[in-house]
């Protein structure tokens, strides 16, 4: 009656881990990337087009891009790594694609389209300009006159405007063979007066962005401010400050809208008063916009402001090397890597350069491991022995607990008496154990968050380690032609580990408590269920992980096979 009623209460405790962390885990510990592939024809093809493009709940397209784009003359954007446009009426830049990162894992998958003009799906555009008063200016409407037809790393494009009342306008781009846009601003007055001008820049962009903001993952509205990051500003936060906005004063910095792994922003000039605001219109349209101090022109004089605008991928490497040669201040931290940057970003220079090394990642994940059960193996010893220890005096720590189960102050004592004479410590496993959260959670945030994970396949039908493994013998491994529902759609990977996790069980200590012993019998399962949504990658580490921790154990027994003998006895 009693082992029943043990066995109910483990299985109570198990479903309440698993139904809880189910619902706290969205929020707080997003599992994944959505799956890569699916089931077709009982057979895993690349998914069409999950959440590739970076804004959505956008206001339905009035024409096409393709029409929108060939409305208005063009300079045409080309570097290795961006293509697109620059649009003559209004100076913006407002057609972007990415060419090394497609939007699936399909041969023929197009690439990721950062920006749009207005009026297209999903339109995401940045600009600059200039505010003043009693002096003609140019506005959105403005057709202006370039000096050449391409902009390269190579070749600077300058795009002027004249008003007519002895004021000329310049917008001069550079772009480098990455992601950052350099743009001098320049007015030059010949007329009889003096003029003030303000110079500003701003992003545009419709709806939100399709990659959820969470505890452990920031988008939408970002920025610098006096050198501080700012992770507070979310869509919800601007859409509360309606006409007023959310406003910023700082001292250089930067500003803009991020997605997972996409951003784009405006980087003012690092020693001027920045004003900037984030804003919300009609239909959830969004703006981040900057001005600078109203600067004096006098006759015959000109005035000169250079900002930057970035619009690429969110690679580290790039990110640091922005931040540490022009001097952009945690520009690195566009990555919301949390508390545990400490840990992460090592993690990743590691992975990178393991999987700069063997040429895929899966094995840049096995690599790693060994690595961190290497430098862990003299405590994962002292953790074994320690184990063994606590197996070996179980029978007399049963016989203390039925001798003084009456009383818990000679029970505790008696206890400690033990572990003092047969020195054992049953807190010695603690270590490792404690040791390895924060590197698991390091390479969770990795998987997750950095762009170079993305789309990277390991062997077989594992195509993209940064999302779930697709495989389940729910559906017979792809035979039966439905993709199972999320809670059920336990993987090979994940059931692997589940069985991993029964053995390293197995060879530790038995509680001594019934409860726990049901436990930590059910646990291994539990977990197993837990880990299945999880990036492929992550359950990688974590059975490689067992599959050594089992070894280094069985290896222990063999070189000292008197531990095995006493735990026989």
């Amino acid at each position: 009656m009693t082992d029943n009623r043990n066995m109910i209460l483990a299985i109570v405790l198990s479903l309440a881990v698993l139904l809880g962390w189910s619902a706290l885990s969205s929020h707080f510990f997003p599992t994944a990337n959505p799956p890569a592939t699916k089931t077709v024809d009982g057979k895993q093809v690349p998914v069409a087009n999950p959440t590739a493009s970076p804004a959505s709940n956008a206001p339905k397209a009035l024409r096409e891009r393709a029409l929108v784009l060939a409305e208005a003359p063009r300079v045409r954007i080309d570097t290795p790594a961006l293509k697109g446009s620059i649009n003559l009426k209004g100076a913006r830049v407002d057609d972007l694609t990415l060419t090394r990162f497609n939007e699936t894992i399909a041969k023929d998958s197009p690439p990721i389209r950062l920006l749009s003009p207005g009026g297209a799906k999903d339109s995401q555009y940045a600009g600059f300009g200039w505010t003043g008063q009693n002096i003609a200016l140019p506005t959105a409407d403005t057709v202006w006159t370039p000096s050449a037809s391409t902009l390269t790393p190579a070749t600077p494009v300058t795009l002027s405007w004249d008003n007519g009342q002895g004021q000329r306008f310049q917008i001069t781009y550079r772009v480098d063979p990455d992601y950052m846009f350099t743009v001098e601003q320049s007015v030059a007055n010949t007329a009889g007066g003096a003029i003030a001008v303000q110079p500003y820049g701003f992003i545009s962009r419709d709806g939100v962005s399709k990659d959820p903001d969470s505890w452990t993952i920031h988008t939408g509205p970002i920025g610098v401010f006096n050198k501080l990051v700012d992770y507070d500003i979310n869509f919800s936060t601007v859409d509360e400050a309606g006409n007023a906005g959310v406003a910023r004063s700082s001292t250089g910095g930067w500003m803009g809208f991020t997605d997972k792994y996409w951003l784009t922003a405006l980087i003012p000039d690092q020693a001027a008063t920045v004003q900037a605001y984030f804003r919300v219109g009609a239909d959830r349209h969004y703006q981040a916009d900057f001005t600078l101090p109203a600067t004096i022109v006098q006759p015959g004089k000109a005035v000169r402001t250079t900002a930057r605008l970035f619009s690429g991928a969110k690679e580290v490497n790039h990110l640091d090397r922005y931040e540490d040669t022009l001097g952009i201040p945690n520009f690195g931290k566009a990555i919301d890597w949390g508390w545990f940057e400490v840990f992460e970003k090592p993690i990743f220079k590691l992975l990178d350069f393991l999987f700069k090394l063997f040429g895929n990642f899966g094995v840049a994940i096995i690599g790693l491991t060994v690595i961190i059960r290497g430098l862990m193996f003299p405590i994962a010893q002292k953790q074994f022995k320690s184990m063994a220890g606590m197996r070996a005096v179980q029978p007399k720590m049963k016989a203390l607990q039925e001798r003084w189960k009456d009383d818990k102050q000679k029970l505790q004592a008696e206890m400690l008496n033990l572990y003092k004479q047969e020195k054992v410590n049953p807190l010695a496993g603690c270590l490792p154990i404690l040791l390895q959260i924060p590197i698991f959670y390091a390479l969770y945030k990795v998987l997750l968050l950095t762009i170079e994970m993305r789309h990277q396949p390991f062997v077989l039908w594992i195509k993209d380690l940064s999302a779930p493994d697709p495989l389940t013998p729910v559906n017979l491994f792809g035979l039966l032609d439905f993709t199972p529902p999320h809670i059920i759609a336990l993987g090979v990977l994940p059931i692997l580990l589940g069985v991993s996790m029964w053995l390293q069980f197995k060879l530790n200590p038995q509680a001594t408590d019934p409860v726990q012993q049901q436990m930590f019998s059910i646990m291994p399962w539990v977990l197993m269920f837990v880990m299945a949504p999880f990036a492929a990658g992550l359950q990688l580490y974590w059975l490689t992980n067992n599959i050594l921790s089992i070894a280094q154990q069985k290896w222990l027994y063999s070189r000292h096979p008197s531990l095995k003998q006493v735990e026989a006895k």
